[in-house]
C-alpha cells in the first residue's frame, strides 16, 4: 500500500496510467516551481491547497507559446479566436452551439471578470447570493467592491438548496434593490456538478425574484466520469444571465492571464457597456495558451481527467484507512475534495474572516500542517457550513497523495 515507487511513468505504471500527466513530476522536480502553492510553505510540507495541479503544460499550449516567443509575438491580444476556440469546444463537449461570440468579452481573469459584470448589472450597497461553503473570493471581491454578501446555505446533500435560495433572493431584493445570484457551476469546493434540472430550477427562481446569474464556469471541463457539465446558458430562461470560464484550471494556465465573459442574448447590452479599458488587462501569451488549450488541448484533458478519476478513487481508500471518521462525498467535478472533520471539535477556534482571506489557517487544517506537514484549505473561509472542513486538492500524484494521507491519519492520532 505505501510503496510509492511505481506510480511514476516508466516505473511499473499500468499501461492505462501512462498518459496521466499527472505521473510524470517527481516531488524532486515540483519543489523547483516558483508559484504560490510551492513557495507559500517550507519544503518539508506536502501542499495540497490552493488550486493548481501538479502537471507539466500540455503540449498543444507549450508549443503555442514557444512559437510565440520565438516570434516575438509579445505585444497586445487582438481578435476572437480565444472564443471562437471556447465555442468549439463547448459544441464537441457539452453539444451546446449557443456560445455568440459576438457576446463574449476579454478579461484578465474570471475573477476579475465577475467584479466587473457584477458593476454592469449591480451598485453599491446591492446584495450577491451565494451558496456557502463557496470559493473564498466570492466573499472578498464582492465585499470589496461594496457589495453585500446574502449566504444560501447548501443543503446537507452539499447541493443547491432550492428553498433556501429562494429565501436569500427575496432578502436580496428587499427595499427594491438590485441583486445577482453568483453560481460557481462547478461547485469549488464540494465538487458538485448541478445537472440540467438544478439549473432549471435556479433559472425560474432567478427570473421570478429578478436576480440576474453570473455563473463561474472555471471547472467545466474538469467533470469527471459519472456526471454531465450543462452550461447554465444552455437553460431556458438564463438569457439576462453570464457565464465566465477560462482555461486556467483544466489546463494549469492560472499565470496566464486570459478569462472570458459570455453574456446571454438578453444580457449582450449590459456587456456593450463594459468598460474599454477592462480589455487591457488579459496577457496576450495568455491568451494565446488558453486558446490552444480550448482548440487543440483535448487528447491531454481526456489524460487528466482519467488521472484524476483514479486518484478520486485511490482518495476515498486513503481516507476510509487514514481518517474513517471523516464525513467525505467524493466531487463529481473539479479535482477538489471536500472533508468535514469536524469530529475532531477544532472548529471552535476558526474565526471566519469575512473577507474570504485564503492564507488563514485555523482549525483541521492548523492541525495537519503543525502535526502532519500538509497544507490543506482551511474549510472557515469558505462562509458558513464550512467551519471544521477541509478542501483538499488531489491533482497530484499518488504517490504524493498517499504519503499525505498517511500523515494526516497518523496526526489526529496522536496524542
Amino acid at each position: 500500500m505505501h510503496d510509492h515507487h511505481g506510480d511514476r511513468a516508466g516505473s511499473g505504471v499500468p499501461e492505462s496510467r501512462r498518459a496521466d500527466p499527472l505521473v510524470r513530476l517527481p516531488l524532486e522536480r515540483l519543489r523547483e516551481r516558483t508559484s504560490m502553492k510551492w513557495r507559500a510553505h517550507p519544503d518539508d510540507v506536502l501542499p495540497l491547497w490552493v488550486a493548481e495541479m501538479d502537471v507539466p503544460l500540455a503540449r498543444p499550449v507549450a508549443e503555442a507559446l514557444h512559437r510565440a516567443i520565438d516570434l516575438g509575438d509579445t505585444g497586445y491580444p487582438y481578435g476572437t479566436a480565444y472564443a471562437e476556440a471556447l465555442a468549439g469546444f463547448a459544441r464537441e463537449r457539452w453539444r451546446w452551439d449557443g456560445l455568440r461570440v459576438e457576446h463574449t468579452a476579454v478579461v484578465p481573469d474570471v475573477m476579475m471578470g465577475i467584479v466587473e459584470v457584477l458593476r454592469l448589472i449591480t451598485g453599491p450597497g446591492d446584495a450577491v447570493v451565494v451558496c456557502s461553503p463557496v470559493y473564498p473570493p466570492f466573499y472578498a471581491f464582492v465585499t470589496h467592491d461594496a457589495r453585500k454578501i446574502v449566504e444560501a446555505r447548501l443543503g446537507p446533500d452539499l447541493r443547491v438548496d432550492l428553498g433556501t435560495l429562494e429565501e436569500a433572493f427575496v432578502r436580496a431584493r428587499s427595499r427594491g434593490r438590485r441583486a445577482a445570484f453568483l453560481m460557481s457551476n462547478p461547485h469549488n469546493p464540494t465538487g458538485v456538478v448541478h445537472t440540467r434540472d438544478e439549473l432549471q430550477a435556479i433559472a425560474r427562481l432567478a427570473r421570478k425574484h429578478g436576480v440576474r446569474v453570473i455563473s463561474d464556469e472555471i471547472h467545466a471541463p474538469l467533470v469527471l466520469p459519472g456526471a454531465t457539465f450543462v452550461p447554465f446558458l444552455d437553460i431556458e430562461g438564463s438569457e439576462n444571465g453570464f457565464a465566465l470560464t477560462s482555461a486556467s484550471k483544466a489546463w494549469n494556465l492560472a499565470g496566464l492571464k486570459a478569462g472570458l465573459v459570455i453574456a446571454g442574448a438578453e444580457a449582450a447590452g449590459d456587456l456593450r457597456r463594459m468598460p474599454e479599458e477592462v480589455s487591457h488587462g488579459p496577457s496576450h501569451l495568455g491568451v494565446i495558451a488558453h486558446t490552444a488549450a480550448f482548440r487543440e488541448g483535448g487528447t491531454w484533458l481526456d489524460e487528466l481527467v482519467g488521472g484524476l478519476d483514479a486518484n478520486r478513487a485511490l482518495l476515498g481508500r486513503l481516507i476510509a484507512e487514514h481518517l474513517p471518521e471523516a464525513r467525505y462525498r467524493p466531487p463529481e467535478g473539479t479535482y477538489l475534495a471536500w472533508l468535514d472533520c469536524t469530529w475532531l471539535g477544532l472548529h471552535d477556534d476558526e474565526r471566519s474572516d469575512e473577507l474570504g482571506v485564503v492564507s488563514d489557517v485555523a482549525g483541521p487544517a492548523k492541525l495537519f500542517l503543525d502535526r502532519a506537514r500538509v497544507a490543506v484549505s482551511s474549510g472557515h473561509v469558505f462562509g458558513s457550513g464550512g467551519a471544521g472542513c477541509v478542501r483538499l486538492n488531489f491533482a497530484t500524484s499518488p504517490a504524493i497523495l498517499r504519503e499525505a494521507l498517511s500523515r494526516m491519519g497518523r496526526a489526529v492520532r496522536e496524542p
